[in-house]
């Protein structure tokens, strides 16, 4: 998995956001904390290591979003599996 395929990716979420209705605040903090936690991982080296913390806040936003959003909760899902793929 490239940097510009996950990019690809987080545009793509951030399209879903911008077309999302209606987000509780905790969804907005999880998502904010995603996003940010995304991005230092795109400004890192390509030396990453695995990051599970990351990965348990992100099935915690899926598993919060799934029932409301689920159009949110497939890009979502996208991006974990593609930092899956990705090793970290």
């Amino acid at each position: 998995m490239t940097d510009k395929k996950l990019g690809e990716l987080l545009e793509e979420l951030h399209n879903e956001l911008s077309n999302t209705e209606a987000v509780d605040e905790k969804g907005r903090e999880l998502l904010r904390a995603l996003n940010s936690e995304i991005q230092k991982l795109l400004d890192q080296s390509r030396d990453r290591g695995s990051d599970d913390s990351l990965l348990e806040r992100m099935q915690d936003t899926i598993d919060h979003f799934e029932d409301t959003h689920p159009t949110l909760t497939l890009a979502l899902s996208h991006i974990m599996n593609a930092l899956n793929n990705a090793g970290i």
